[in-house]
C-alpha cells in the first residue's frame, strides 16, 4: 500500500475489512463500554410523540440506562415534561445540552424560551440551545431568531448559548454564527447520500467547514450524528446493522484522538420518527424502542 492510500485509510477511521459479525460487535460494546462525550436523549416511549407529556418515571429509567456509557445528555425542549430531563441529568451527574423547541407558535416558542431561562437560573444547563432547525424547516426568519438567542443570552450571561442546525447553515447565516457563544452543528454523511465508507472522512469535512465558519475562534460541537440500523437505503447510503456500529465506532474514536465533543444521535429507537423520516426514522438508537441495547 502506498503512503496515499495509507493516509486516505487512516481517515477513512477503522479498517472493517476483515473483521467477522461477532468481532464487529465485541468492538462496539467496547468502545461503548469506554463512554461517549454525549448521547441525543430519547425519551418518547412506544405510542408516545412530541407532544404528549413525559413522566419523570420514564425519563429516570432511561436515564439510569444511559448513565454509564456518557458525560453529558442533550434534550430538545423544555415544556411538556422534557424540563425533568436536566433535573434528572443532574442528579446523575451528568451534563446538559439544554434545547428551546422552536416553531411557527409564537406562544409555545415564548413558553419554552421562559422555561429555558429558568432552568438555567436553577443551574439545570451546561449549554443552552435555541432552537432545532428552525431555518433549514423555514419555521422562523432569521431576525426572528436572532431576536431569540440574543434574548437568552441577556437573560443568562454565565451560560453558554447556541443555536442547532445542519454544519452548513453557519456558514450561509454568519449574522447567526456570530450571535452564538458556541456552534451546535448537525452533520449527517447519511442524509448526504455517503456510502459508509467514506462517512468519517466526510464528517470531519462537515466539522471543519462549521469551524471554519467561525473563524477557528468558537468551539464547534457535533450536536448531532448517527446512522440507521434498519430501513431502506438512501442513494447509496445503507442502514444496517453492521454499518451502524462501524459509524459509531469511527465517530466515538474520532471524538476521543482529536478532542471533538460529539452528541451522538441517539440513545433510544422512536418509532413516531417514521412519519418525519420514513421507515429509517425509527432505528437511529443504540438502544432498541424495548431499551434493549440492540448491538
Amino acid at each position: 500500500m502506498s503512503a496515499r492510500e495509507e493516509k486516505i485509510m487512516a481517515l477513512a477511521g477503522v479498517d472493517f475489512a476483515n473483521k467477522t459479525k461477532e468481532e464487529l460487535q465485541d468492538l462496539f460494546r467496547k468502545v461503548l463500554n469506554g463512554g461517549t462525550h454525549g448521547l441525543c436523549f430519547s425519551p418518547y416511549e412506544e405510542g408516545q410523540k412530541p407532544g404528549n407529556v413525559l413522566s419523570e418515571n420514564q425519563i429516570r429509567r432511561r436515564m439510569e440506562i444511559i448513565k454509564p456509557y456518557t458525560k453529558w445528555v442533550r434534550s430538545f425542549s423544555c415544556i411538556e415534561g422534557n424540563e425533568l430531563i436536566p433535573k434528572i441529568a443532574k442528579e446523575f451527574g451528568i451534563k446538559t445540552l439544554v434545547g428551546a423547541w422552536l416553531g411557527k407558535e409564537v406562544d409555545k416558542n415564548e413558553q419554552e424560551i421562559a422555561e429555558l431561562i429558568k432552568l438555567a437560573k436553577d443551574g439545570y444547563v451546561d449549554i443552552a440551545a435555541v432552537g432545532n432547525e428552525v431555518l433549514y424547516r423555514h419555521d422562523l426568519t432569521e431576525i426572528k431568531l436572532l431576536d431569540y438567542i440574543y434574548k437568552v443570552k441577556a437573560a443568562i450571561p454565565e451560560v453558554p448559548v447556541g443555536y442547532v442546525d445542519a454544519y452548513y447553515e453557519f456558514s450561509m447565516r454568519p449574522k447567526i454564527t456570530e450571535a452564538c457563544d458556541v456552534i451546535l452543528a448537525n452533520c449527517y454523511p447519511f442524509w448526504e447520500c455517503c456510502h459508509i465508507d467514506y462517512s468519517l472522512m466526510y464528517m470531519k469535512t462537515m466539522f471543519y467547514q462549521a469551524l471554519q465558519a467561525g473563524g477557528g475562534l468558537k468551539h464547534v460541537i457535533i450536536s448531532e450524528t448517527g446512522w440507521p440500523s434498519q430501513g431502506e437505503d438512501y442513494k447509496g447510503a445503507m442502514p444496517s446493522m453492521e454499518n451502524a456500529m462501524k459509524y459509531f465506532i469511527n465517530t466515538q474514536l474520532w471524538s476521543k484522538e482529536e478532542d471533538v465533543d460529539i452528541f451522538y444521535f441517539t440513545s433510544f429507537d422512536e418509532s413516531w420518527k417514521v412519519g418525519a423520516e420514513g421507515d429509517v426514522g425509527a432505528f437511529w438508537g443504540i438502544w432498541d424502542k424495548n431499551e434493549n441495547i440492540k448491538y
